[in-house]
């Protein structure tokens, strides 16, 4: 259709046609796709400033992330789609996620979801997803978080959920955290 238009405008000298043409293409073109959910404007509404008269117990949990996986050979990638999952324990008091870092195989950090405290309330569970053409973390990429909770709290779990469906093909498992 696009070799017709050109032609068409083409044979016929339209200089306008042409111009919208060229912008059509480059528009198409040069669409950038987001590779990850970053909408900073939903971290914005769990910030939160830390009790200043509550005693907090604070801690760091490493999470495995297996945005790639190998597929036949050390040569050939699967990308998959990840959910890191933050997950509060307590049915009576909500709990601190301060930071969350994602780093990718080489130890690289790659972003920062949040960098404030964030508060998760009881029983609720919040997640980051690591989309499957968000190909920067690699094989071994993982999650730092640092949290606090109230010294007679349950600290919080992070668990992932990584899955990828290529046809009638799909593949799923999951990770958990351990603390540091």
């Amino acid at each position: 259709m696009i070799i017709r238009f050109r032609n068409y405008l083409y044979f016929k000298g339209n200089k306008l046609g042409i111009g919208l043409c060229a912008l059509f293409l480059a528009l198409s073109c040069s669409e950038e796709k987001k590779v990850s959910h970053l909408d900073s404007v939903n971290w914005e509404k769990k910030y939160i400033d830390l009790p200043a008269t509550d005693t907090l117990m604070k801690g760091s949990s490493y999470l495995s992330i297996y945005s790639s996986i190998y597929d036949g050979t050390e040569k050939t990638l699967h990308h998959l789609t990840a959910t890191a999952s933050m997950r509060n324990v307590s049915h009576t008091d909500s709990i601190y996620v301060l930071k969350a870092e994602y780093y990718n195989t080489k130890g690289d950090l790659i972003r920062t979801y949040f960098n404030q405290p964030i508060f998760l309330k009881p029983l609720e569970t919040i997640e980051i997803v690591i989309d499957q053409d968000d190909k920067y973390g690699g094989t071994g990429a993982n999650f730092v978080f640092n949290w606090a909770v109230k010294s007679n709290n349950h600290e919080p779990i992070f668990e992932a959920v990584m899955i990828s469906t290529t046809g009638q093909q799909g593949i799923s498992f999951t990770t958990r955290g351990i603390k540091l």
